[in-house]
């Protein structure tokens, strides 16, 4: 089994603003095997030296789509499945290159590129997905324009409705759904609990889905021990999700404090997607976004900062997400600029890896620096805890990216 010795390291471990200096990190295959104040013996190892540098957890991004090449669902739906594959490897090689090591796709992703992934044919972070999205008929992932009738409702004999989401009205429709995707080996279940930006038919403000259809599917993925995450922009959507069972709140746009001191007495997370509103508000209409999804896409810009503001004063858990579509991807690492109007260096990183491990129910294996976990680890040129800036340069500060113990760059 392959040996790698990482030695004279400052190391953030995902957790503690206090960084342990000349440290020797030894990772065995997947894994790290040890961590030591000082030197470690060992033979046969690759010797790597990170003086001046800092050895931290490698990223987690918790929001992403890998297949949306185009800010038109429909437009990624008739690219069919070789297209999106295509479009899929480029933007996970672009994430990795960044420091990714981790991300979710909490929508459309499926087994075929998590395994494509898993045996090494595309390159790319660590993949979990939440398979198709939960939408009821009229939700945000029902992108059928108003004058269309027709559409592969749920799991027919004619598949599902599109690339990224299923129709599905009522509780035993919601139920066989969230088995379906849960059989398919969906690592989370992904409902739409109000309207968004880029579907044709649902104003933002809307509520989806009757509260015995999300208990129903909450229920589902407790049994299989996993979660709910729901995509909500209003309040009135936050609070309701919460209060059925769902466990994490994808975007909270538009989150008041109230609402935000209601979230965390619950202990419920939020994953904030700020890159996706501000890089969107620049490019959108340029790229084909129809004049009202910019509309409801103004309205959330509007409220996005002063959203993180209420989410950091109430302690809400906060993990790092993007959301970035079609040609945007390579902004990933601009959420960090963004979030720094709110938080510190700190918090972000630990959003961007412990938190982010947590919300995966990975901790202790993934987002920290510890013996036993996954040796996913970046090392930074320079000190991020004072400068954030270093993890917003899409990798080019990065001198060394391990992914499940593999070097995938070294400049060390």
């Amino acid at each position: 089994m392959s040996l790698v010795l990482i030695e004279n390291a400052r190391i953030f471990d995902g957790f503690n603003e206090e960084c342990a200096e000349g440290m020797s990190i030894l990772v065995e295959g997947e894994r790290i095997r040890e961590i030591s104040p000082g030197p470690i013996a060992v033979q046969d190892a690759v010797r790597l030296d990170a003086a001046g540098k800092t050895l931290m957890p490698g990223l987690i991004d918790l929001h992403i789509h890998a297949y949306f090449s185009d800010f038109n669902a429909k437009v990624v739906d008739g690219r069919d499945a070789p297209y999106r594959t295509a479009y899929a490897a480029r933007k996970l090689s672009h994430a990795l290159d960044c420091g990714f090591t981790t991300v979710r796709d909490i929508g459309g992703g499926d087994y075929p590129l998590a395994a494509a992934i898993q045996d090494g044919l595309i390159r790319g972070p660590r993949f979990f997905y939440a398979g198709k999205v939960l939408s009821m008929t009229g939700g945000h992932v029902d992108y059928r324009l108003p004058n269309e009738k027709h559409h592969t409702h749920g799991y027919c004999s004619c598949g599902a409705m599109n690339w990224g989401g299923v129709v599905v009205d009522g509780v035993d429709e919601c139920i066989k759904a969230a088995r379906e995707e849960l059989r398919r080996g969906a690592h989370c279940i992904k409902i739409v609990a109000s309207g968004g930006v880029m579907s044709p038919s649902d104003p933002m403000w809307m509520n989806q889905f009757r509260e015995d259809e999300i208990r129903a599917i909450v229920n589902e993925c407790t049994e299989r021990r996993t979660y709910v995450s729901a995509h909500c922009h209003p309040v009135s959507a936050i609070r309701r999700s919460i209060e059925f069972g769902v466990r994490c709140i994808e975007h909270g746009t538009l989150m008041d404090a109230e609402t935000a001191r209601f979230v965390a007495e619950r202990g419920a997370y939020v994953v904030p997607t700020m890159a996706v509103i501000f890089a969107t508000m620049e490019v959108g209409a340029k790229l084909g976004m129809t004049p009202d999804s910019m509309t409801k896409l103004k309205v959330a810009a509007d409220s996005a900062i002063e959203g993180l503001q209420h989410m950091r004063d109430a302690g809400i858990k906060i993990g790092f997400g993007t959301d970035l579509l079609a040609s945007t991807y390579d902004q990933q690492c601009r959420e960090f600029e963004l979030r720094q109007q709110v938080f510190t260096p700190l918090e972000m990183l630990r959003q961007a890896t412990s938190m982010g491990a947590e919300i995966l129910m990975q901790e202790g294996q993934l987002g920290c620096v510890k013996p036993g976990a996954y040796a996913d680890l970046i090392v930074v040129d320079g000190d991020p805890l004072r400068e954030i800036g270093l993890l917003a340069a899409n990798g080019r500060k990065l001198d060394l990216i391990m992914r499940n113990g593999e070097i995938v760059k070294n400049s060390l």
